[in-house]
């Protein structure tokens, strides 16, 4: 679809465009562009010194332009004469290979050459809290087992509604919205759509989500664990391959187990192979393994995986097939970057069809009770330095989402980690002070 930006804004009285892009880290980045400039800016780009941002750059470098995508504008719901776009980013008139948006166009331009259209849809959760980030924010939502409960849905209606019909005003199909598992959180879900197209959507939706939450006094998180004992933020990822018309699911196959085809078995097969690495694309911060390897919480259970497992229509493994020409990959969490989520999905999969890879048995078992009982099943890291030293391992997964890439994410995680080591804690002067 061809859009040309300043009739865009000329037809839906447009003032201003937020030209975005996403970095290494997930933060989304931005100039605000009169609509009377933004000619000059869709062709030219607007420009950024991108080591003011997570990405792996020195002042040196020239400048960043992001080339917004006019096929992704999207009209601010919650503030209409203001239109937010998807960019590209370039340096020396190339394409960054380390830009997220970058890295899965390229990763869909290698799907399709091979006939594959990837697409996906993802279920974010978030907490509604305090300003100060300290609390959630309905002091009444203190139920055991919370989840889907009608009176706190009902207490948070005015926000939850108003991005609900933000997404119906964008076109997103969204089908429903409920109380999730923790006290104070929230899910919401839209129809699936192509991966380019549900990044740009997954994005989008984290920044409308905040947005309404402050406007009404509240604060969203989508931090993986905000809170001990309470259940985490998950961003679960549904995946299926389609012709490159879109009219046939390759995954399906009534004829299969799971009616998951032999073509589907084997972009699973990429996803539990590459799964330890995975893990530092998908959960992506220090916080990320206080969710996937989390004590039962008050509810009962985390509803985060611990091992590397697959299964049928049962949520307590990393991976489930709840349906035919599906699967649900129930590892990502909240602070999953849209874009790399998409890129390290592709990546993985399309390995797992090259090689032909086996998924290995699936497991009909309740993981929380009986998952002691495997002993030939890989564990998820422990942590991001964990994670990290997998992908830094995988030399396959590091050469399918490139080199660049690779070395960038790597490179600035690690520091990340570093960061995280040199802080002193209360836990160690209360465990420590006395020996």
């Amino acid at each position: 679809m061809t859009v040309d930006l300043s009739a865009y804004a000329a037809e839906r009285g447009i003032r201003y465009f937020m030209i975005s892009y996403t970095d290494l880290f997930g933060g989304q980045r931005a100039k605000l562009v009169p609509a009377q400039a933004i000619g000059d800016m869709a062709r030219d780009g607007a420009g950024f010194a991108g080591f003011a941002t997570w990405l792996d750059l020195t002042p040196a470098h020239p400048d960043l332009f992001a080339v917004p995508d006019a096929s992704a504008v999207m009209q601010l719901p919650w503030k209409p004469d203001v239109a937010w776009v998807a960019a590209d980013c370039m340096m020396d008139e190339k394409p960054v290979d380390q830009a997220p948006r970058v890295l899965l166009k390229r990763l869909i331009e290698e799907a399709a050459s091979e006939g594959l259209r990837v697409k996906t849809g993802v279920e974010p959760e978030f907490f509604l809290v305090t300003p100060d980030g300290q609390q959630i924010s309905d002091a009444y939502d203190a139920a055991e087992k919370p989840c889907y409960d009608q009176q706190a849905l009902m207490r948070r209606f005015d926000a939850i509604a108003e991005i609900c019909d933000g997404m119906l005003e964008l076109g997103w199909k969204p089908y429903q919205n409920d109380h999730e598992d923790a006290n104070g959180q929230f899910e919401m879900n839209w129809e699936y759509d192509d991966a380019l197209k549900t990044a740009d959507k997954h994005s989008f939706f984290k920044f409308m989500t905040k947005s309404v939450a402050e406007k009404h006094g509240l604060r969203a998180t989508f931090m993986p664990k905000p809170f001990k004992g309470l259940t985490g933020n998950g961003c679960h990822c549904h995946i299926s391959v389609w012709n490159l018309e879109g009219t046939r699911n390759a995954f399906a196959d009534k004829t299969m187990p799971f009616s998951l085809s032999e073509e589907g078995r084997h972009f699973l097969g990429g996803i539990m192979k590459h799964a330890s690495a995975l893990a530092a694309i998908t959960n992506p911060t220090v916080n990320s393994y206080k969710r996937i390897n989390a004590p039962r919480t008050i509810s009962g259970a985390t509803w985060a995986p611990n091992s590397v497992t697959w299964t049928g229509n049962n949520r307590t493994h990393m991976v489930r097939v709840p349906g035919p020409g599906r699967f649900e990959l129930r590892l990502p969490d909240g602070a999953v970057n849209p874009y790399l989520l998409q890129a390290i999905i592709i990546a993985a999969g399309l390995d797992g069809i090259r090689t032909k890879a086996d998924p290995g048995p699936h497991r009909d078992i309740d993981m929380y009770r009986e998952g002691h009982t495997i002993t030939d099943a890989p564990r998820l890291p422990l942590n991001l330095l964990d994670a990290l030293r997998e992908y830094e391992k995988d030399d396959g997964l590091q050469e399918a989402m490139g080199r660049e890439f690779s070395s960038a994410y790597l490179t600035l995680k690690r520091r990340e980690w570093d960061s995280y080591c040199s802080q002193f804690t209360p836990w160690e002067h209360e465990t420590t002070l006395d020996v």
